[in-house]
């Protein structure tokens, strides 16, 4: 178990020494306020409270190291309170005072709405509320992820509307590639199951191992056999033709991908699946997926459809668009992101091609190209209780009003037109008492108290 003594911002471990006497309570919440999306999708709390926080947590040698620690680190003794650690481990047994709520994961809430509030049980820890802000802030990666992956699945979707594809197959329209493309095996984790939420897709198998061991997720993604360049390339220039062969007799039936770009994509599409091997790509009880993966999307993409056209055929749907022949589709891998996925099958289907033709494949633009401005998430502090009283706080930069934060208690509500709404108790105590709160006490006392599967999640996510 790590030590979550050392798991905070350093200015953090002698906050408990500034706080105003006589503090006894510390309220704070998350918000996204704003940032590319309109709205985010809340995800990933679940894991963060089962895999850190959950149980006894803190021990009296977690304290003697992170003593040793920050006290080396600071290069002062007084800074990180040992003492008030110490007491936490002694009246709680290393178990965390804290109430957390959160609206459900999966739920799709507009920005500049709370997603979650923490605050502390016991008086005598009411500096515990902050210290966790590093720790549970890290919710802004899985929500994020997660969000962009919905919304590449509602652009994906609308092209199947628009061209008549049959829309189940939008499930696995988007496919993850962004393992090796991440920062560390934890990323892959909880990035590969923030997009599982949305499609069924991946060779990330880290996801699918998060959510099984933490949202009951049991086998949560899927893949195909396929090839990489090193195994083209292994065959040599002049025998390109052996290893497409190969491949073919190696997986006579099923799906298969093959990357068909490692020299010219236009020979081994044209002449090589279309013409050498046609007779045994058509005699598969399957699907050859070829892969083209260089070049501008927009243009070789399309090439790609018309030369299988040519060479395969296939038919044109209720809709007037055309699907080619049911033994050959496409799959894009190279620069396939949040930016290019929607305009590249905006342009197949301008073209007059169903989307059901195409399936993308997004690496580290998938997992990688996002931070914690891409929607803008904080965890600010909204009330204080001192020497009894408690009051309203939050911070109002002149420089900056974007970085206003919100003040008071806060509940999240559904408005009448079935939107979403923060009350604050400071605004409207009259109405803020009677609106029922949609957030969720998910952590109490060391417990979680509320859990959500991924079957539930993905409900709330696809409809």
């Amino acid at each position: 178990m790590p030590n979550l003594l050392l798991m905070t911002d350093s200015y953090k471990a002698g906050h408990s020494r500034l706080y105003p006497p006589g503090m006894t309570r510390l309220y704070s919440y998350l918000e996204s306020r704003g940032g590319i999306f309109p709205a985010t999708n809340f995800f990933g709390l679940q894991y963060y409270l089962d895999r850190y926080l959950a149980g006894s947590v803190v021990t009296q040698a977690d304290v003697d190291a992170a003593q040793a620690f920050w006290t080396a680190h600071f290069g002062r003794d007084d800074y990180f309170d040992a003492a008030a650690w110490r007491a936490l481990v002694d009246r709680h047994e290393g178990r965390l005072p804290l109430r957390i709520k959160a609206v459900p994961e999966g739920t799709l809430v507009p920005t500049d709405n709370v997603l979650m509030t923490v605050e502390n049980c016991d008086p005598a820890f009411p500096w515990l509320t902050n210290w966790f802000e590093t720790l549970l802030l890290k919710v802004w990666y899985p929500t994020t992820v997660a969000t962009q992956s919905g919304l590449i699945r509602v652009q994906i979707a609308a092209a199947y509307r628009r061209s008549g594809a049959d829309p189940a197959g939008v499930d696995f329209a988007c496919h993850d590639f962004g393992y090796r493309g991440v920062s560390s095996e934890e990323t892959a984790e909880i990035g590969a199951a923030s997009h599982l939420l949305s499609f069924n897709g991946t060779d990330t198998v880290a996801g699918i191992r998060m959510l099984a061991a933490y949202y009951d997720g049991g086998m949560s993604g899927f893949s195909i056999p396929a090839t990489e360049h090193s195994i083209i390339c292994a065959y040599g220039r002049d025998h390109e033709d052996a290893a497409f062969r190969h491949m073919l007799e190696t997986f006579p039936t099923g799906t298969i991908a093959c990357v068909s770009d490692s020299y010219d994509i236009f020979n081994a599409v044209s002449a090589i699946w279309g013409e050498e091997l046609r007779d045994e790509v058509l005699a598969r009880n399957g699907v050859l997926v070829v892969r083209p993966d260089s070049g501008d999307p927009m243009t070789v993409v399309p090439w790609v459809l018309d030369a299988l056209w040519q060479r395969f055929g296939g038919s044109v749907n209720a809709a007037g668009y055309r699907v080619l022949n049911p033994h050959v589709r496409v799959i894009q891998g190279d620069a396939m992101d949040f930016s290019t996925i929607g305009p590249l099958y905006g342009r197949i289907v301008d073209l007059g091609w169903s989307a059901e033709n195409l399936t993308v494949g997004s690496g580290g633009g998938l997992l990688q190209l996002v931070n914690r401005d891409t929607a803008r998430f904080a965890l600010k502090a909204s009330e204080v209780t001192v020497n009894g009283v408690a009051y309203g706080t939050a911070k109002d930069p002149v420089t900056d009003q974007r970085k206003r934060s919100k003040e008071g208690r806060l509940k999240l509500v559904r408005t009448a037109d079935g939107g979403w709404e923060t009350l604050s108790a400071i605004d409207d105590a009259d109405r803020f008492d009677a609106a029922p709160d949609e957030l969720v006490t998910v952590f109490a006392d060391g417990e979680v108290t509320r859990r959500w599967t991924l079957a539930e999640i993905r409900e709330r996510v696809r409809g």
